[in-house]
């Protein structure tokens, strides 16, 4: 398949720029509202908790899984998977209720082998996710200091700002989508940051080596024409990076599904932002504060 060309291409991205930036906001208030009321489903490795994973001898209704289990312990949640099997998880490590709740779901659905089972501390499922906050936050300081000695200030405030942007709408997809967060999700958000990052500089990068024709043609044209320069790289890298990462959230099970949705929502979120959120701000700052220089 030959790669998209779009050097022919004169989209006015631009013109769009406030409609795109409006869209945005609104994503962002409703992750924000989805994060504060629906909080995000933590794994047994952040919670702490047991996970049992169930294979039953026949299929069973995940209702009614969790009408038999509802009175015993507290807390549990139950999530199916297309094999058949359940997932039961819980916040308490005891094995007392483990085998309860083993014995009740046998007395209603027959034979019940354990597949998998975790179990993680309070403790170390709060050390994680301070190890995880730790990561995201050294990984997101050093691209602070990058694009200090990189760019200008401006362009160095529109690329963290996409960053930003991208971060919140992953956390968002997971928290309306009850999908778990997990350490594989640290993972996801670190390499889509990198991955949006990359784009990100490409564009303001060919919009830096035009800044000397802005006083000429204008801010909106140089950086529409800069991101059409760039436009056949930023559709051949999203597409070529898509199709591995739909086959791995279409046929790669559960656990793999569940990370490369994070992968997904990231390559279009980072892919659009690059376009639309850091070069809008490039814009609207020298718009409203043109620079003398």
């Amino acid at each position: 398949m030959a790669a998209f060309d779009a050097s022919k291409l004169n989209i006015p991205f631009m013109k769009y720029r406030r409609l795109a930036m409006f869209f945005s906001i609104a994503l962002t208030a409703l992750s924000l509202a989805s994060l504060a009321t629906r909080g995000l489903n933590y794994s047994v490795d952040f919670s702490g908790g047991v996970s049992l994973q169930l294979k039953f001898a026949s299929p069973a209704d995940i209702g009614a899984v969790r009408e038999a289990i509802s009175g015993v312990g507290h807390g549990q949640e139950t999530q199916a998977f297309e094999d058949g099997s359940i997932r039961i998880r819980y916040p308490d490590s005891d094995d007392a209720l483990r085998e309860q709740i083993l014995q009740i779901l046998r007395d209603k659905f027959g034979e019940v082998t354990i597949q998998q089972i975790d179990e993680v501390g309070p403790v170390v499922g709060a050390e994680l996710r301070r190890q995880a906050g730790v990561a995201i936050f050294l990984a997101t300081g050093a691209i602070l200091i990058y694009m200090a000695f990189r760019f200008r200030l401006r362009f160095g405030v529109a690329a963290v700002a996409a960053l930003a942007h991208d971060s919140l709408m992953m956390l968002g997809a997971y928290s309306l989508t009850g999908r778990e967060v997990g350490t594989p999700f640290i993972a996801a958000v670190l390499t889509v940051i990198g991955y949006s990052l990359n784009d990100t500089i490409v564009i303001l990068d060919r919009v830096r080596e035009n800044w000397g024709r802005v006083h000429k043609v204008g801010v909106l044209n140089l950086i529409n024409n800069s991101v059409n320069q760039t436009l056949s790289r930023t559709i051949n890298t999203a597409l070529t990076t898509l199709l591995p990462v739909l086959a791995m959230f279409f046929l790669g099970g559960e656990v793999i599904s569940n990370l490369a949705f994070a992968f997904l929502i990231g390559i279009v979120v980072g892919t659009y932002s690059s376009i639309f959120i850091a070069s809008s701000i490039v814009a609207e700052w020298h718009l409203r504060k043109p620079e003398k220089k």
